[in-house]
């Protein structure tokens, strides 16, 4: 059921074409598209697709990478990628002339005497990289991410050759993997990663530190002081990390500084990083960049984004709601970070005259059930937005037991003639749903706590009036401001006048 899938908070997402350009400029792709279009017209290749040792080194030198000694590599994982999203096709010649064969020539298309299997082409989705759509290039980005990640979940070379035996056979049992725990780790650290993106308020982009993104992987909610256990795991999930993170930041997904070599050579013989032993809370602040610093990318954020939905994961952005009526507007406002709220709403009101946006915005805000508080303070943020085109509007629902109050306060605060005074009924009313308003948003929180403070020491017989609101939330407000209140007599006397409301009801 929708009502089960789970929900993360909206993000802000850069244009398709800003991402395609990204897409295009990171260091894996680009190679690989460099690569597609150097195989053309044909060039043969060796078992299992790969370049023959003297194309490896001529395709290195076309990419600069010559004098690189891990040249070789990045050329290798540029050609798989290649081949993986179909910028390049191999296949098996139709002559046979170049198949199983051993052929002296230079390394600019003869194998040099290594034996040839197939031969490689320019596949159909070259042609999309400059005649496609920027969602077409996104779409191929995505393919070769999905195996770039599919790869950095899977053991390391190192250990399958560790496992195989005198008799050439590997032993499975033996190497420590679980491919889907290891995929699953990973994909919940980019979600951890993907979410503290989103509610970032201030810097969207800030990087994370790896041993945070570690420790909230393993460490238990309900466990105070790491173990030494929990210790150990954690700089082994550093370690792996740091490998899966250098893998990737090629893709464009990530921008990454990796651990310091220093310190993996120092982890200690209980196999925790020095610091990480002497500190349950990690390293120092100023020492924190040593152990690895990553962030997403805006590029990385719609990677993920699409990886979530794919899983069934409602992931948001910005902008959704922006063809949607004003009551979806409103029920999902309150959910997201302010500084996505308002560009959500923004965004909803680009769409509308002033006058009709105040009006819908309106329509929906009234009601007597559990979430219109809410409804009303959201609605009450997005007409700050509106001009004073919306005057006629607001001055409609003067009279609107619901909205009159808020309508009040629009017009007060842009200094708008001829603002009727309400009654007292309808002062406190609109008291009682505010307070209800920022009860739901944010329970019992230290601004509501001044709020409720503040409201008290204006009107020392606030609770005498209060209880007899006509509200549905006038005794929950009451209890909470019970709960809040600092002083003693102030407190009894709301919590008294709570009973009286709910006794009335």
């Amino acid at each position: 059921m929708p009502g089960d899938r789970p929900t993360m908070p909206p993000v802000r997402l850069h244009s398709e074409a800003e991402l395609a350009r990204d897409a295009l400029t990171a260091p894996l792709l680009a190679r690989a598209v460099r690569l597609a279009r150097w195989a053309g017209p044909s060039r043969p290749v060796a078992a299992g697709g790969v370049l023959t040792e003297p194309d490896l080194r001529a395709a290195a030198e076309h990419l600069g990478l010559g004098a690189d000694e891990e040249g070789p590599g990045y050329v290798a994982e540029a050609w798989q990628l290649a081949v993986d999203t179909g910028l390049i096709e191999v296949r098996e010649p139709a002559d046979g002339a170049a198949a199983g064969q051993e052929t002296d020539g230079d390394a600019d298309g003869d194998a040099g005497g290594e034996e040839t299997t197939g031969v490689a082409t320019p596949g159909q989705e070259l042609r999309l990289i400059t005649e496609g759509s920027p969602r077409d290039v996104l779409d191929i980005w995505l393919g070769g991410f999905g195996t770039v990640l599919a790869d950095a979940a899977a053991p390391d070379l190192a250990e399958i050759v560790d496992q195989i035996g005198d008799d050439g056979e590997l032993d499975l049992d033996g190497i420590d993997w679980n491919p889907e725990e290891e995929a699953d780790f990973l994909d919940g650290v980019l979600g951890n990663l993907y979410l503290l993106t989103a509610l970032d308020e201030q810097d969207p982009g800030r990087a994370v530190p790896l041993p945070a993104l570690a420790a909230a992987m393993i460490v238990p909610d309900d466990m105070e002081e790491p173990t030494d256990d929990i210790l150990e795991e954690i700089s082994e999930a550093m370690v792996r990390l740091d490998d899966q993170f250098r893998m990737l930041e090629p893709t464009g997904l990530v921008e990454y500084q990796p651990v310091d070599e220093a310190l993996i050579e120092e982890v200690d013989g209980e196999g925790r990083f020095p610091e990480t032993a002497e500190s349950p809370h990690g390293p120092d602040e100023e020492d924190v960049s040593r152990y690895g610093m990553v962030r997403l990318t805006p590029l990385g954020v719609f990677g993920v984004r699409n990886r979530m939905l794919d899983a069934g994961i409602d992931a948001p952005a910005v902008g959704d709601l922006a063809d949607k009526g004003a009551e979806v507007l409103l029920d999902a406002l309150p959910g997201h970070p302010e500084p996505a709220a308002r560009a959500e709403a923004e965004q909803w009101l680009a769409r509308r005259t002033p006058d009709g946006a105040a009006r819908e915005l309106l329509a929906a805000a009234r009601g007597d059930d559990p979430g219109a508080p809410l409804r009303r303070l959201a609605c009450q943020q997005t007409l700050s937005l509106v001009g004073a085109a919306a005057e006629p509007a607001l001055r409609e629902v003067l009279d609107d037991r619901h909205l009159g109050g808020l309508a009040r306060v629009w017009l007060a605060e842009r200094a708008m003639p001829d603002i009727p005074e309400p009654s007292e009924e309808m002062v406190f009313w609109l008291t009682v749903d505010t307070l209800a308003a920022q009860l739901a948003a944010d329970g019992d929180s230290a601004e509501l706590r001044d709020l409720v403070r503040g409201l008290v020491e204006q009107s020392g017989s606030f609770f005498d009036s209060a209880w007899r609101v006509d509200h549905p939330a006038t005794a929950e407000v009451l209890e909470a401001m019970g709960r809040l209140h600092p002083d003693k007599k102030a407190a009894k006397q709301a919590r008294k006048a709570a009973f009286k409301a709910r006794s009335r009801a």
